[in-house]
């Protein structure tokens, strides 16, 4: 089977775990900026540069992953979420692009392999890929509206480039997460349907809205039903949310979006809203209940989370959701969705 029909299997038997934030966990390792930098001899300081240390310290992306996997995640995700030419660039780390992608998708092939290999459950690498720091549908110059930074055509190859390293180290899925401006996301599957026709063969694609206001908007202003009717055409393995919110402020959106999805739903929410200090402080168990909640409701396939969680919240949800049934994935319709900002729909 493919790995989008293996998915598939295992999701209809039980709800799956994906992984957590590696931002905080290599935070807590207080690494040095000669950890970050290594022996590359790049021009600008590394310290901060996350996704680099795939090559310069492998060792703190295995730990974190494996920790991860013996928390009970059947999905890992590759520390790559800024491993890109655009956002590299901020560390003048460009021509490492291909190199951080194909390292961190092998740390976490080799990690999921051996934890399948021990006890016969699947596991999954998803190559993740984050919105950049450039957006498609605004204009950083508040006087004058009509400038971007960047064009669509460059920011689907910045993308392309991405994907073929991810997929080239072993990537089962490419997860376009974090999307806070739906045409960046619409570059993303451009990219990966490019990757498809030079490879010959499908790469599925996992998609994860980012929410900025609790009435439900993503930054370019697309409510969730619009940015589900904008994308669905891709055919995604999985579509959700992260970020954004706690579970508790996520949950009407979660809500609305398993009704109306005709794919499995991946959702994985913040550790709680930051505190005075920026700093994510629920614990374990308190974000465990609240998705418990989602999964009892019929509400999620697949459950994980996002900035401040942690091997131990990954545990907590694994356990809190651990014989109940998934979601039951609604029949596709014959309706024409439209979307602009909001939904629009056209009967058959």
């Amino acid at each position: 089977m493919s790995a989008r029909e293996r998915l598939a299997a295992e999701a209809a038997r039980r709800i799956l775990i994906f992984d957590g934030a590696f931002g905080t966990q290599i935070q807590a390792r207080s690494l040095e900026e000669a950890d970050y930098a290594g022996s590359l001899g790049l021009a600008a300081d590394q310290k901060g540069n996350n996704d680099i240390l795939a090559l310069t310290r492998p060792d703190v992306i295995a730990d974190i992953t494996r920790a991860y996997l013996q928390a009970g995640s059947d999905i890992v995700s590759t520390n790559t979420f800024s491993a890109n030419r655009i956002s590299q660039a901020d560390y003048a780390a460009e021509s490492q692009v291909e190199a951080i992608n194909v390292a961190s998708a092998r740390i976490a092939r080799g990690l999921a392999d051996e934890f399948e290999q021990a006890d016969g459950r699947p596991r999954f690498v998803a190559g993740a890929i984050g919105p950049t720091n450039k957006t498609l549908s605004l204009s950083p110059d508040v006087e004058d509206p009509g400038f971007r930074e960047i064009d669509f055509d460059f920011l689907t190859e910045v993308y392309r480039e991405q994907a073929a390293a991810l997929v080239a180290g072993g990537a089962d899925f490419i997860l376009i997460e974090t999307i806070f401006d739906t045409l960046n996301a619409k570059a993303g599957i451009m990219a990966v349907r490019r990757l498809e026709r030079e490879l010959g063969r499908d790469v599925p694609i996992m998609l994860s809205m980012t929410l900025t206001d609790l009435s439900g908007r993503n930054l370019s202003g697309h409510t969730v039903e619009a940015f589900w009717y904008a994308v669905r055409h891709a055919n995604p393995a999985t579509i959700g949310l992260n970020c954004s919110f706690g579970a508790e402020q996520l949950r009407p959106h979660v809500q609305l979006l398993s009704g109306i999805a005709d794919t499995l739903l991946m959702a994985y929410p913040n550790a709680g809203l930051p505190n005075e200090l920026g700093e994510y402080d629920e614990a374990p168990e308190t974000t465990a209940a609240l998705v418990r909640g989602w999964a009892e409701n019929g509400r999620a396939n697949i459950l994980g989370g996002c900035c401040g969680s942690t091997p131990e919240h990954i545990a907590a949800i694994a356990a809190a959701v651990e014989g109940l049934a998934p979601r039951a994935i609604p029949a596709r319709d014959t309706k024409m969705r439209l979307a602009g900002l909001e939904p629009f729909s056209i009967a058959a």
